[in-house]
């Protein structure tokens, strides 16, 4: 059994990674950890039982990789610029300031204020979606890790688009004036496509 540390986890991925390099670019991954002890074992339970959904499965992974794409922001920037740019709520927030608010006046405003930085984090999540999404053959959406993390997502795309997609990465940087942290990875083994649907 192999700790599911860091250092194994990328141990893990760098062998997927070193893999596809060497020219082997339909990668079926499997989780980290699983050991396979007799080959018998496997036929039995996964390839005899499963074979027309893996041929599927090699079949839709054939000649392509998964990329990844993260955005971060910082929210009290964004709420700045919010307020910067939206005038009539900047008035109303500017309105209450020195009075004794009821609670409901507080929670309205509140609300309004949340209800904005909602739509601007759509905004900038539809921006990528309207710009990716069309270089992608599956999209995976995934939970965000974190409070700053306002968009996780895996796209499928054929191999030899990753330049292409990369770009529209560095496009996308600088029409939000570089004021989003964009993770992005490039070259990733597809495990958010490799799943043997029921």
């Amino acid at each position: 059994r192999y700790l599911a540390s860091r250092r194994n986890l990328l141990g893990h991925e760098d062998v997927l990674e070193k893999v596809m390099q060497h020219g082997y670019r339909s990668v079926l991954p499997l989780q980290f950890g699983l050991i396979v002890k007799d080959w018998d074992h496997v036929k039995a339970q996964l390839i005899i039982p499963y074979q027309d959904r893996l041929k599927e499965l090699f079949h839709k992974l054939e000649g392509k990789r998964e990329v990844g794409v993260k955005i971060f922001w910082e929210e009290t920037e964004e709420l700045n610029l919010l307020m910067t740019e939206n005038q009539e709520l900047r008035e109303k927030r500017d309105s209450l300031e020195g009075k004794r608010l009821s609670m409901d006046e507080i929670i309205g405003i509140g609300q309004e204020i949340e209800r904005a930085m909602q739509d601007r984090q759509q905004g900038i999540i539809d921006k990528f979606q309207q710009i990716l999404n069309p270089l992608a053959q599956e999209i995976v959406e995934n939970d965000n890790l974190t409070s700053a993390m306002i968009y996780n997502a895996a796209y499928l795309i054929p191999w030899d688009i990753e330049p292409q997609f990369g770009d529209k990465i560095e496009e996308l940087d600088h029409h939000f004036n570089n004021r989003l942290r964009i993770r992005y990875n490039n070259f990733t083994a597809p495990f958010n496509f490799a799943q043997l649907n029921p």
